[in-house]
């Protein structure tokens, strides 16, 4: 499993015996193939792990999900941020910074394309009630967990048990503060907020770290604090395949809807449902609205 990326250099953990971390280089007839934290690799070379030492990567296995993102919503080329990993772990503040709906609506639609199940992790509770904030989300079945430094992470540590998750945030809401705490010898760079209310850039790199007393399947993997988020490789159906209810519906909407209702698609078959199936429909659909601008960033 790659842990790190740097400049040329990739760390791996070996899935057999002891677990070695070992340091490897890209096999020339890998060529430019990307290789991102949480893929699976197999090395060969010298896998002792010691100082000096460097194996080589000669196969990409392939991957069960992929967060992927784009610059901005007009750059075609996308760029994957994390390999098969089962959770994705949003990280809002309730304040300092202000959250942003539109930041969780986008990464619920990496998550749900890229075959990620995701969490709503909510820091900074002591400061403001994010109560309302996260009310913006009903009907999407997102576990919604309270992790600030005031927290317990009893809650938090059951649901990463046994599971690889990809922590994303923007800067300052306390991400870095949190993978502390969760792993306390990772010692990730912490930074303040500035007046503005924008958070600096805290971890550069991202990195897989082991859960300390969980199994070994257990990891998180902390990304670099994002100021954009970028969808333009991600369509509607996209996000709607990852709710099987309602592609059933979505098979009545005509050729070429987009789902999004009156006025724009003014016979669209999610407008049909009735009761909680309605609600749901309704929260999806502001996603797909999500996925039309870019705004509330």
């Amino acid at each position: 499993m790659v842990i790190s990326v740097d400049r040329g250099r990739w760390g791996c953990v070996l899935e057999s015996g002891t677990g070695q971390l070992v340091t490897a280089m890209r096999a020339r007839e890998l060529g430019r193939t990307p290789i991102v934290v949480g893929d699976r690799v197999s090395v060969v070379g010298d896998r002792s792990g010691q100082p000096g030492t460097l194996a080589r990567i000669v196969r990409l296995e392939e991957r069960s999900s992929v967060l992927r993102r784009t610059a901005d919503d007009t750059d075609p080329f996308e760029r994957i941020v994390v390999a098969n990993a089962t959770q994705l772990l949003i990280v809002v503040a309730a304040a300092e910074p202000t959250p942003r709906t539109g930041f969780v609506e986008r990464a619920l639609i990496a998550a749900y394309a890229g075959g990620i199940a995701p969490i709503l992790g909510v820091t900074k509770g002591d400061i403001a009630d994010a109560s309302s904030f996260a009310a913006h989300f009903a009907g999407l079945d997102l576990p919604i967990v309270q992790c600030g430094i005031a927290d317990s992470l009893e809650v938090l540590s059951d649901l990463l048990d046994g599971e690889i998750t990809a922590l994303l945030g923007h800067s300052g809401v306390g991400k870095s503060t949190l993978v502390n705490r969760i792993v306390p010898d990772a010692d990730r760079a912490t930074g303040a907020v500035t007046g503005v209310g924008k958070g600096r850039h805290t971890s550069s790199q991202s990195v897989a770290l082991k859960l300390p007393r969980h199994d070994h399947s257990s990891w998180v993997i902390d990304t670099p604090g994002v100021r954009s988020f970028g969808l333009a490789h991600i369509s509607a159906d996209d996000v709607l395949d990852a709710f099987a209810d309602l592609m059933d519906a979505v098979e009545e909407c005509p050729r070429g809807c987009g789902h999004l209702g009156a006025p724009e698609d003014p016979e669209c078959a999610l407008d049909e449902l009735e009761s909680a199936s309605y609600a749901r429909a309704m929260a999806v659909r502001r996603l797909l609205a999500a996925l039309r601008t870019n705004e509330a960033w």
